[in-house]
């Protein structure tokens, strides 16, 4: 294959997998409801499917880096797959109670970040072979995370409402199996081809090499800033994707089908954003840029179900903040490029992811608790406040001006 064949069959994993994990985002809670939960359910079951991402992350990163990416990447795929299919498996057999439910989303969301790092460590090596800038194969990657939202969320939300959540989750299980074919029978090639595929080998033990990787992260002011801020608004990213989104939809909006087509436009608007913004990228600032979209991509999509308003105006709003959300993850992955040495790159992702993710879990349980207490709109209100607060903290300066390309860095510092 050829470098740009390797790369692009890298990214058809990425979309395939990501897929898989937005169907189950929206067929799980609809799990929950069909047997009768309450919102406080569908927040404990958002708290137990990204739990494990946090776990998964720190550990897994020093992992990837001994088993080898490819082989990473398709056994977090087979993982995913194989729990998944056993949900609508014993719904249809012995029955499914509750915590069984519950378990099983744990695991199937284990191994999802260690199998994301692996892939994120093939991309730079596969670019330069390619002859593709970092910013540009960063943002292709990122879009290709876009495009997955964009195809999962409405397929999801169709599903759903035709064939119900375990079918759902059945079709999911297919996806996860398709995307480790690909990785096993295609990116295997392109592992040969990445100066990175091949990883360097560990130079101690397990322990000492996740050790070093935090060390790495918390020494790095520019990360501990970048890992506190992400943290939190994934908190309320969580609150309002993984539950109040799927309470609103059930309330207001009509349902499932609904959901999915809210969900499907901020994950279309946002690949668009990603695409483009990878042909612009190295010619804008960063942190500006970076501030700019990151209230937008917060705002429009909080403050439309605060008011109440319909599906329409939900759409409208969903698409502005998609487009704005779609230059963030490039800006922050090219940036992490620079600043992680090559070798230690899986076990720092994993960290990096670990601790951007921390919030999730609590942000899911959290809302729903709010949602139950307050009101469903009422809680979006006071997401979208702590939301715009916290995304305007790269303009106090300091470490920030780190985000900026390492050139324009070291002028800012002299």
């Amino acid at each position: 294959m050829s470098a740009r064949a390797s790369l692009g069959a890298l990214l058809a994993v990425q979309v395939v997998s990501r897929t898989g994990n937005v169907v189950t985002t929206v067929a799980v809670p609809f799990a929950v409801l069909a047997r009768g939960g309450s919102a406080t359910d569908v927040g404990i079951a958002a708290f137990a499917a990204t739990v494990p991402i946090v776990l998964g992350g720190p550990f897994g990163g020093a992992l990837v880096e001994r088993v080898g990416f490819v082989r990473s990447s398709v056994a977090s795929d087979v993982i995913s797959g194989a729990t998944l299919l056993a949900m609508p498996v014993l719904a249809w057999t012995v029955g499914l109670p509750f915590w069984a439910l519950l378990a099983l989303v744990f695991v199937s969301g284990l191994f999802d970040l260690p199998g994301e790092s692996a892939r994120r460590v093939l991309l730079p090596g596969l670019a330069r072979a390619a002859g593709v800038p970092l910013e540009r194969a960063v943002g292709h990657f990122e879009a290709s995370q876009r495009l997955s939202v964009l195809i999962g969320a409405p397929v999801g939300g169709l599903l759903v409402a035709a064939a119900g959540p375990m079918a759902a989750l059945a079709c999911t299980a297919a996806a996860f199996a398709t995307a480790a074919l690909l990785a096993a029978v295609l990116v295997r090639q392109a592992e040969g081809a990445s100066a990175e595929g091949a990883g360097a080998a560990p130079r101690s033990g397990y322990w000492q090499d996740i050790a070093e990787g935090f060390r790495f992260c918390v020494r790095d002011p520019f990360f501990r800033l970048v890992v506190a801020l992400v943290l939190v608004t994934n908190l309320l990213d969580a609150a309002r994707s993984t539950t109040l989104l799927p309470l609103y939809a059930d309330d207001v909006l009509g349902g499932a089908q609904a959901l999915g087509f809210v969900s499907g436009t901020f994950g279309g608007a946002a690949f668009l954003g990603s695409v483009a913004f990878g042909y612009v990228a190295h010619r804008v600032p960063r942190r500006i840029t970076f501030v700019l979209c990151f209230v937008l991509a917060g705002g429009p999509s909080l403050l439309v179900p605060a008011l109440g308003l319909g599906l329409p105006w939900m759409l409208a709003g969903a698409a502005v903040s998609g487009l704005a959300a779609g230059s963030l993850n490039p800006i922050l992955g090219a940036v992490e490029l620079e600043r992680i040495p090559e070798h230690m790159r899986a076990r720092v992702f994993g960290l990096l992811g670990a601790g951007s993710w921390a919030g999730i879990p609590i942000g899911g349980l959290l809302a729903g608790f709010a949602a139950d207490g307050a009101g469903v709109q009422a809680t979006f209100g006071v997401v979208l406040v702590l939301y715009t607060v916290v995304t305007l903290a790269p303009l106090t300066g300091g470490a920030w001006r780190l985000m900026e390309r390492p050139a324009a860095a070291d002028r800012v510092a002299a």
